[in-house]
């Protein structure tokens, strides 16, 4: 492995990750970012006593990954757990907020579902196998029945991929989900058989494991991995071109901030979206810059509005509340951030983080700012009876967001694989790749970095 060189390209935590771990093996990594700062869309914004996430507001504890990383950073002082409360979600039902049932007696006492909907639950155990891929929406349709696709599922998704369940893959984008059937036959026998096997690979279903966050906010983590790697981060380089020469080696030729000056390296991690990395290897391979191409980032807006806690018509005992597109609502859900995680806004103030557009409603996210903060105002009034305006408000927007693991998405990824296998030393690591979550991405880096530590040997 001596003399042997990665370069990573894109410093989001899936880049980040990787280089870490290569890092922490004695490899020689270089990680060159475009922007200044490094931590993708993870960044947090402090403001007159706000605390403003512009991306992930929180994760979860799901891999035993995170809290080494947090002790070997030195930030375990940082890491908070949620408050207690977060267990407790809403879903909008007839214009009213339903709690999301946890235990079987609230489940069968619950608004949210009719009676035959639940007991078209009895008969899960014995539906068979899809014959061939289908959406979630027809996954759960067909096992659970369509009331609980559309107050459960419906809501559920658009509140983590901002996606149409109707066009995503339950294989490519619920994969533990579509195992429970594969493997088990079905999701109730599924849930219970498989609890074994997650406990022996130290890892927690995304329903049981605690919500966290840092004090200082989420970018607090991409903080501290930058500042282990130091001058091993390079900013304000622009990739413009990835190339292999006859001795096997890449040359990454960069363009604004890079002076022109190509980099060379044995192995090149493209930690980039899809919608970026197809534009690098195009000339390597056609067929995998189509697939690339063809995996959709819908447009998100955030909106975070503070208020005056007396202003509050109901009680903040919760992590919020989905909206399912049956309800024809313009928002799909908001989390009540100040009521999650402490220093969130200052004393006598709440923090509302609402979010609108995704494949649902593309065309709202798109709208100016002082539309935003009106529409969900508006919104806010009906649904949680807030009196008054808002005393600060923050729109941050993404044109793409987050990348749609949609019907087919796995034979994109096969061909994507197939360029890893015919030219060694090219690997892509992101979150259109084996998960969008913060956990997800940074499992996904250690596994890389592995490969990557496997080939240089």
């Amino acid at each position: 492995m001596a003399g042997k060189s990665v370069i990573v390209v894109g410093a989001g935590i899936s880049g980040l990750s990787t280089a870490y771990f290569l890092d922490r093996a004695g490899s020689d990594v270089t990680l060159l970012e475009l922007e200044a700062v490094s931590g993708g869309t993870m960044q947090t914004v402090r403001e007159d006593g706000w605390l403003v996430e512009t991306g992930p507001t929180s994760s979860l504890e799901t891999t035993p990954l995170l809290r080494e990383m947090v002790k070997e950073l030195g930030i375990g002082d940082e890491w908070v757990y949620a408050d207690a409360s977060a267990d407790k979600r809403y879903i909008l039902r007839g214009g009213k907020l339903h709690p999301l049932p946890m235990t079987p007696l609230a489940f069968l006492v619950s608004g949210l579902w009719g009676g035959r909907a639940k007991l078209r639950l009895l008969g899960e155990p014995i539906v068979g196998r899809a014959p061939a891929e289908e959406s979630i929406a027809q996954f759960v349709t067909r096992r659970l029945g369509k009331e609980f696709l559309d107050y459960a599922i419906d809501p559920f998704v658009s509140g983590v991929y901002a996606g149409d369940p109707a066009r995503l893959s339950v294989r490519a984008a619920f994969p533990k989900l579509y195992a429970l059937e594969e493997k088990y036959g079905g999701l109730m026998k599924g849930m219970i058989l498989g609890a074994g096997e997650r406990r022996q690979r130290a890892e927690k279903a995304k329903d049981k494991a605690r919500m966290f966050s840092f004090r200082g906010g989420m970018q607090t983590f991409p903080r501290a991995i930058a500042r282990r790697l130091g001058a091993k981060i390079r900013y304000g380089c622009d990739v413009v071109a990835v190339e292999r020469g006859a001795d096997g080696r890449f040359r990454i030729l960069l363009g604004r901030g890079g002076g022109g000056i190509p980099a060379e390296s044995d192995v090149v991690v493209l930690a980039v979206p899809a919608y970026a990395a197809e534009l690098l290897i195009r000339h390597f391979s056609p067929a995998a810059s189509d697939a690339l191409r063809r995996i959709s980032y819908p447009p998100v807006a955030e909106v975070f509005l503070g208020y005056r806690a007396e202003d509050m018509g109901r009680a903040l005992d919760g992590f919020g509340y989905l909206v399912p597109a049956k309800e024809g609502r313009s928002i799909l859900g908001t989390i009540w951030s100040s009521s999650l995680f402490p220093g969130r806004a200052p004393e006598g103030r709440v923090a509302l983080t609402t979010f609108v557009g995704g494949s649902r409603q593309p065309q709202i996210a798109r709208k100016n700012e002082e539309d935003l903060i009106r529409l969900v105002t508006s919104e806010l009034r009906a649904l949680m009876n807030v009196r008054g305006d808002p005393v600060y408000a923050r729109v941050s927007r993404w044109e793409r967001a987050i990348p749609q693991y949609n019907l087919g998405h796995q034979e994109l990824m096969t061909t994507v694989d197939g360029l890893e296998t015919d030219m060694p030393g090219l690997f892509f690591c992101s979150n259109f790749r084996g998960g969008i979550a913060v956990g997800d991405c940074v499992m996904n880096g250690e596994k890389t970095a592995r490969r990557i530590l496997e080939t240089l040997r």
